[in-house]
């Protein structure tokens, strides 16, 4: 009969540890049944500071045990008493529905529903349709067990997706997803690393914006006078306000005495139980997208002449007409809220009617980028003026706009040379 010890003394497991990204890696060294050297790397998740290194020793020294225990022929007949070690070993609540044979696509699936609390409702529905779409087609035609899952399994998938005619920015997407989930099998203890770590992705697409000018901005507001858009149009291009932004305005953030208009509830819209729904939020998309500016008069005359509709609309329809939204600004004819996917089906059909180059709606918000850095104002208002929580985000996105910083830099070479 085979001992125990046997097999570890012939692997001779050590652990050792080493600094990597500001954190402490284990390294386990053994040697395979070939009598080869190898090792395994694991992250201990510890950081580098003072007074760690000792924990992260500690911690270290699990994961051998681990290790070892995974190569015990006599625990893995029984993957229940490994669970119960791990259990022990960290102190954690093993999900109870978990097993050795598990695919990936069904461990997936487990995983969103245990965190379906811990995050927003629409990260939750994003999350859903990506893994019940390409995800879940993909790894039912390949089926592939959780503990078997390799950087190569992943790896294919992404170039199945490229090929498929996704942009890199979409594979990137689905790759965040997927490391998600095996990070929480990972700190569960259910695999002993995390091999989307080891996963190559394609580089990201440079992205260009789409944008207006003054003269091509003037025409579009011109045109749709008359169209359902109108006045949507109008305050996404004069405070480039996300879709999101617009559609959440609510008479509560309008004050006409002091002239101003606050950024505060958005509207989105999810698909939950294969029907789509309206979900308003009293929080913008980041804290910094909770913002307060100025009115104009024009906008003020505009959204006056909305509030007068609305009150002639509510006259002559009477029962027919809800009064379900009537403390939002942006409504049709009945009552009901303009929806998110009204705008962007119907945005590109009135574009065609009047003849304008297509964009897409939220270029509207670079439109309004583009045309205050033509007016000279400073990168650092622009960022303010759209709500962007971190300055690089602004510059990466317009800095290729920024002519006037271009033409100052371009004055003080030609100063400095005696052509």
């Amino acid at each position: 009969m085979t001992n125990i010890n046997d097999i570890t003394q012939k692997m001779n497991i050590t652990v050792s540890l080493h600094e990597k990204n500001h954190i402490y890696q284990a390294i386990i060294n053994y040697k395979d049944e070939n009598n080869k050297r190898k090792q395994k790397w694991i992250s201990t998740r510890i950081k580098v500071a003072r007074g760690n290194k000792k924990k992260a020793l500690q911690k270290a020294e699990q994961l051998r045990k681990i290790f070892e225990d995974s190569i015990n022929p006599q625990k893995t007949e029984d993957n229940n008493e490994i669970l119960l070690f791990r259990s022990r070993l960290y102190n954690i609540d093993i999900n109870k529905t978990y097993d050795e044979n598990i695919l990936f696509i069904e461990y997936l699936k487990l995983w969103i529903d245990k965190i379906k609390n811990s995050i927003e409702i629409t990260t939750y529905t994003s999350h859903m349709q990506m893994i019940n779409s390409r995800i879940q087609k993909y790894f039912t035609l390949n089926p592939i067990k959780l503990l078997e899952l390799k950087p190569i399994h992943m790896q294919n998938f992404y170039d199945n997706l490229l090929s498929d005619g996704l942009k890199s920015s979409t594979v990137i997407r689905y790759h965040a997803i997927i490391r998600k989930s095996l990070d929480y099998a990972f700190k569960h203890d259910l695999i002993i690393n995390n091999p989307a770590d080891k996963v190559t992705l394609p580089k990201k697409n440079i992205f260009t914006a789409s944008f207006y000018s003054q003269k091509e901005l003037n025409t579009l507001f011109e045109k749709s006078k008359n169209d359902p858009l109108n006045l949507v149009i109008l305050l996404a291009a004069f405070y480039g306000l996300r879709r999101s932004e617009v559609l959440g305005l609510k008479w509560s953030a309008i004050n006409f005495e002091n002239k101003t208009i606050t950024i505060k509830h958005t509207i989105v819209e999810i698909r939950l139980n294969d029907k789509k729904q309206l979900l308003g939020k009293d929080r913008t998309k980041t804290n910094s997208s909770y913002r307060t500016l100025p009115l104009t008069d024009h906008i003020i005359i505009a959204l006056k002449n909305q509030k007068k509709k609305q009150e002639y609309y509510k006259k002559k329809f009477k029962k027919t007409y809800t009064t379900k939204y009537e403390e939002y600004i942006c409504l049709d004819h009945n009552g009901f809220l303009i929806k998110p996917y009204y705008v962007t089906r119907h945005f590109p059909i009135l574009l065609k009617n009047i003849g304008l180059t297509p964009i897409r709606f939220h270029d509207l918000r670079h439109s309004c980028a583009s045309l205050l850095l033509s007016h000279n104002i400073p990168m650092k208002a622009i960022q303010e003026w759209l709500g962007h929580s971190d300055f690089s985000t602004t510059a990466n996105i317009y800095a290729h706009l920024d002519i006037n910083s271009k033409l100052t830099s371009v004055k003080a070479i030609s100063s400095a040379f005696n052509l």
